[in-house]
């Protein structure tokens, strides 16, 4: 491919010089640590050829999707600067745990041979950051539409679609199609873990809804489970699926082929009518005639993963969430593309009540109505506002009770505490706002002590995973995990993971880090290296931004470097779905240059050494159809895909 000459894009000098800031040096410490930290976490818990060092065996069909999320960020702290050979660890880490559990007998054909949308959505975000690193590569534009046309009725091992009630079949599907009938073994690695949660339905004989917990591990209870979840669980569409859009999103992001918009689209249409006809909330199960409550008596609750499930509201949110922001993304903004997740969030809210001042929201249905209040969370709607920018979903957030100090950032302690280091939501908006002053040297100080406390669990005895058939305990926290558990122990690597950096996404990206259950990474910006040619910030540059708004996004530059000149590229949003319009730049000495027209959605500043400025960039957001397409890799250059044999 011929390169296009620099001269076409907007060019901008930046040669003011600048005493390093306390947040640019922290940026590039932390760049440089996660590298090493990076290395040391694939030598520990890997073999020279890439395979995990773990079980000979591990039953069920759980499991895939851990190992993927915990050497996942691999791939993404590549797009953001991470060397040439942290992409080839990332590369080989996804093909070796691929294989290593094809062997176990989870995976078929590369994707999970069935498994729900909840798993498939956080095995798939390892999939889905390969966009931002090499978008030529055929092998992962292949992948990505071979795995999209498992879901839209072309695959005839994977009939998981019925394209005329745009209804996919099952809670349970993959690569092996629906699974209309689950066995203990598939739940065998399930029974430890759930012990301590309710029971999936109200009129169980073993154990009764009241006792507040449900012990799997017990024979009878487990044979229950099975025998109510094949009669009313199995067959046919739930929220939780609205999570395969994300998979369709990210191929169109590679291809541009129209079809596969269009199912996303029909897709949420299909849940937008299901919800308009039950009074405005998402019903949680459909069968496969697209009756609400086929199965399960008429009731529009108690489906997989739905509102009565242990995880009740959260398993309806965000798989909505997930799918009108992919939805947004490949409209260009439209308003009827969030319209869903709005309905949601404001149907829910009302359904709440206020409980000594604070605003007590429910999180399931049960059998005798709305239940588990708990207080309003602003976390979704801020993925929302981050996303419209419209004041209207601001107050959706604002709306929220401060039960918390919303500008405090976090550090998470406890083993299992949270997933993937996704803590500081809150704090970023807050720091959008205006309102938390300080927040990006703080936020940067709580991800060095996180890799100081994740490098320590790394190296201690626990950490060995050849000790791990004895292990009881994470980091002297011997009430939160039992490593013989099953369930558990499938975890364990992210459990020791030392890169995490939701501080770097919030910071150069503009944006909160992405929803954990198969979430796109959205961005107000992101960055290549011009001369490397490559995604990412270039060597001892650091970015961040301050502001954004409908029409512009506030964002400063800084090259610590003191001999040499480095040249980035600026992208308006991730997936290029914005257009700059303008650039003003004001120099470290105060002096504002005059605007220069942009009219792109790349803009190239060239950086002196131990230079620094800021630049309003104005806006046009989702000007552009999105795609992962580079200032140097175009969709018209790149290899057309391999056509498998059609026999």
């Amino acid at each position: 491919m011929t390169p296009e000459p620099a001269t076409v894009r907007p060019r901008l000098r930046v040669t003011s010089p600048v005493t390093a800031p306390e947040w640019a040096l922290q940026e590039r410490a932390l760049m440089d640590r996660l590298e090493d930290a990076a290395r040391e976490f694939v030598a520990r818990y890997t073999r020279d050829d890439g395979t995990l060092i773990w079980r000979e065996e591990w039953p069920g069909m759980d499991g895939s999707d851990d190992p993927y999320e915990a050497f996942m960020y691999l791939a993404l702290f590549y797009s953001v600067g991470g060397s040439d050979k942290i992409y080839d660890l990332a590369r080989k880490l996804w093909d070796s745990i691929t294989w290593q559990w094809t062997q176990y007998g989870q995976i078929d054909r590369e994707f999970d041979r069935y498994y729900d949308w909840m798993h498939h959505g956080e095995a798939n975000l390892f999939h889905y950051f390969f966009g931002f690193c090499r978008p030529d590569s055929v092998v992962e534009r292949q992948r990505a539409r071979r795995f999209a046309g498992m879901y839209d009725g072309s695959d005839p091992i994977a009939e998981n679609y019925d394209p005329e009630l745009h209804l996919i079949r099952a809670p349970q599907s993959g690569s092996a199609g629906p699974r209309f009938v689950v066995t203990a073994e598939d739940l065998s690695t399930h029974r430890g873990v759930l012990d301590d949660y309710p029971a999936p339905f109200e009129d169980m004989t073993t154990s009764p809804y009241e006792l507040g917990r449900c012990n799997w591990s017990d024979d009878d209870v487990f044979a229950e489970v099975i025998a109510l979840m094949n009669e009313r669980t199995t067959r046919g569409d739930v929220p939780l699926n609205l999570n395969a859009t994300g998979q369709f999103t990210h191929a169109y992001l590679y291809s541009g082929e129209a079809g596969l918009k269009t199912w996303v689209l029909e897709y949420l249409a299909t849940w937008q009518a299901r919800a308009d006809a039950n009074s405005g909330i998402l019903p949680d199960n459909v069968g496969l005639s697209g009756i609400v409550g086929e199965y399960n008596d008429g009731k529009w609750w108690g489906g997989h993963y739905g509102w009565r499930w242990p995880h009740g509201w959260l398993t309806i949110i965000e798989p909505t969430l997930n799918a009108c922001l992919n939805a947004y993304l490949l409209t260009g903004g439209s308003e009827e593309a969030v319209r869903l997740v709005r309905q949601q969030m404001d149907t829910h809210f009302a359904l709440g009540r206020e409980e000594d001042g604070v605003w007590m929201v429910p999180h399931k249905h049960l059998d005798r109505g709305w239940a588990d209040f708990r207080p309003a969370s602003p976390f979704h709607a801020i993925h929302l506002w981050a996303r419209t920018l419209d004041d209207a979903d601001r107050a959706r957030v604002e709306r929220a009770p401060r039960t918390s100090d919303w500008a405090e950032v976090l550090v998470p302690r406890r083993p299992f505490a949270t997933k993937h280091f996704n803590v500081n939501t809150l704090a970023w908006f807050e720091y959008m706002q205006g309102r938390n002053p300080g927040y990006p040297e703080r936020l940067l100080a709580a991800n060095h002590e996180l890799i100081d406390q994740q490098l320590r669990r790394l190296r201690s005895e626990e950490g060995d995973p050849r000790n791990w058939d004895r292990v009881t305990h994470i980091d002297g926290y011997t009430d939160t995990v039992s490593m013989q558990t099953d369930g558990y122990a499938i975890h364990a690597w992210q459990e020791f993971c030392p890169v995490y950096f939701e501080s770097l996404v919030q910071l150069m990206w503009g944006a909160p880090m992405h929803i954990s259950h198969g979430g796109l990474q959205h961005g107000t910006v992101r960055y290549y290296d011009a001369e490397g040619r490559r995604p990412g910030l270039p060597a001892g540059v650091a970015a961040l931004v301050r502001a954004i708004t409908a029409d512009s996004v506030t964002l400063e530059l800084v090259n610590t470097d003191p001999e040499a000149t480095r040249t980035i590229v600026v992208q308006a949003g991730t997936f290029r779905e914005h257009r700059f319009t303008t650039a003003t730049t004001v120099g470290s000495d105060g002096v504002t240059e005059a605007p220069a027209d942009v009219d792109g959605e790349w803009l190239e500043v060239e950086l002196a050494p131990a230079s620094g400025a800021t630049l309003h960039l104005g806006l046009q957001r989702y000007a552009n159809d999105p795609s992962y397409e580079t200032p140097w890799s175009r969709r018209d250059d790149w290899d057309p895909i391999i056509r498998p044999r059609r026999v």
